[in-house]
């Protein structure tokens, strides 16, 4: 019985080798962790179960069958954030490379197909050299099998992918089906085809870092939701947004306890909005004094500046945030930013997370290159985003919530439930001087008079009134009251049920 033993500890001990020492040391000194190293950061400590650890690949080409590793590149398993159960897998680019085998992914498939089963976020660390070459369409049949489950899984159970290395090739479409995206800064990147690919075909000279880094992928392209500095830093991150989400879309989010007064007046809010309806102002500010402990979790903050998305709580329940930043480009809708708000809300009706939206929007971004890249399109998923949300919706109109956009950031008309608007709320379809022009347009040239027709416009339209005499505004309130309004109209509708036609799904414009 003790040899039995024996051998087991022995089989144990040489497959957490992973690639064996030296390639470890190789690991750490590029500044990367083992694929144990942040499995173990990642989970609560003690609580990781692994699973099949002992796997090994069954290729026998290329002499590959005398190189098979026991768990075959990557390490699998389950264990607790916080408490919670989540689902794991972590490649090790000790072994092979990470490459990926029929029997790596059918580690994977196995984890993501007991997640949804069971209920609970799939948490996947990238670090992969791709397909393994000796296996040939075995590996793509096996990338096959694990996008079919991230497809599966989607709105179904949390998927998050961290990525810690490369992941290029047809890798790079597992984690663009997962739900957010974090990459480490100089030590990871993504893309499709590689530096030397891109030069042969397009003869483009581009480095791997300007092509698929954390830079790119973060503040151009919108793959990637945050990059930080580090693994211990990137995983860190990944507990603190996983105590956000719920475990899956039949459960709520956490309630977390919270010490911050419901009914705390924010004085300085009433001063937040300038007099001059063009100077900007940090929609942030009223983001953190609105939250309980002024706790803001942001989602791509480097991209599309002027839309803010992330998560709060209210009386410890977790909110999803929408709100137009004045202090990039004033706020104005474009391609960038609609993409951005259009997937966060869609991920939090997915997960039955309230939303609540703050507008100062005065309209959207004209011009060619808007219009040729499909402006209307684009607009059009945040504007179906918000129309088919069920989830709790209330919104909040701090100043300027003009045209059409007006009607897109989750107005009454799209069956938001409670819409405020403060005293210092505009909306109207344009601004004053530009509807003057139109209006009174035989008065061009006459300064005095366009002057006076702007001032009689702005009397008249430029304010919250007009909108809640119709009922499309059910309250204008204080600012300083914003924190509990708005905590009271989500308390209100913690039992909403909304119910749209049944359909096999819908056809979101794409």
């Amino acid at each position: 019985m003790k040899d039995i033993l024996q051998e087991l500890e022995t089989r144990r001990a040489d497959a957490r080798m992973g690639g064996g020492q030296k390639r470890i040391d190789a690991q750490h000194a590029r500044g990367k962790l083992t694929a144990r190293e942040r499995v173990e950061l990642l989970l609560d400590e003690g609580s990781f179960e692994e699973y099949d650890m002992f796997v090994t690949h069954r290729c026998t080409d290329f002499g590959m069958e005398k190189n098979r590793p026991a768990g075959d590149g990557v390490v699998t398993g389950w264990g607790t954030i916080n408490g919670r159960m989540v689902y794991v897998f972590s490649q090790d680019f000790t072994v092979l490379g990470g490459s990926v085998s029929a029997t790596h992914a059918m580690k994977i498939c196995k984890i993501m197909d007991m997640a949804m089963q069971n209920g609970a976020p799939v948490i996947g660390i990238n670090d992969s050299g791709g397909a393994r070459i000796q296996e040939g369409v075995d590996s793509l049949a096996g990338y096959g099998e694990v996008f079919q489950r991230n497809i599966m899984a989607s709105g179904v159970v949390p998927q998050i992918s961290v990525i810690m290395g490369p992941c290029a090739g047809g890798a790079v479409y597992s984690p663009a089906m997962t739900d957010f995206i974090f990459m480490v800064k100089d030590s990871s990147y993504m893309f499709v085809t590689g530096p030397d690919v891109v030069k042969t075909v397009t003869n483009e000279q581009v480095t791997a870092e300007e092509l698929g880094g954390a830079a790119t992928h973060t503040r151009k392209s919108s793959v990637a939701d945050a990059a930080f500095d580090n693994d211990v830093e990137a995983l860190a991150e990944v507990r603190r947004l996983v105590d956000f989400l719920p475990l899956n879309n039949q459960q709520p989010a956490p309630r977390r306890p919270f010490f911050d007064d419901v009914d705390r007046v924010e004085s300085s809010l009433d001063t937040l909005v300038p007099e001059n309806p063009n100077t900007p102002y940090d929609m942030k500010e009223l983001i953190q004094k609105i939250a309980d402990e002024g706790d803001f979790y942001e989602i791509q903050e480097d991209f599309a500046k002027n839309i803010v998305t992330g998560f709060v709580r209210l009386e410890g329940q977790t909110v999803g945030i929408v709100a137009n930043q004045p202090m990039v480009l004033a706020g104005v809708l474009d391609i960038d930013s609609a993409r951005k708000a259009a997937r966060f809300v869609r991920f939090c009706d997915c997960f039955g997370i309230p939303i609540l939206t703050l507008v100062d929007v005065p309209g959207f971004l004209p011009g060619t290159s808007q219009e040729y890249n499909g402006v209307i399109k684009h607009g059009a998923k945040l504007l179906y985003a918000y129309g088919e949300a069920t989830v709790p919706k209330v919104t909040v109109i701090t100043r300027k919530s003009y045209g059409g956009a007006y009607v897109v950031m989750a107005s009454k008309h799209l069956r938001a439930d409670v819409n405020y608007a403060w005293p210092t709320a505009e909306i109207a379809v344009m601004g004053a001087k530009g509807a003057t022009e139109i209006i009174h347009r035989s008065d061009l040239g006459d300064e005095a008079k366009i002057a006076a027709h702007a001032a009689e416009y702005e009397d008249r339209f430029a304010n919250p009134f007009v909108a809640a005499e119709r009922g499309f505004i059910d309250e204008v309130i204080q600012p300083r009251s914003t924190r509990k309004r708005v905590a009271r109209a989500f308390a209100a509708l913690r039992s909403k049920k909304q119910d749209m036609p049944w359909k096999k799904h819908d056809n979101i414009p794409l």
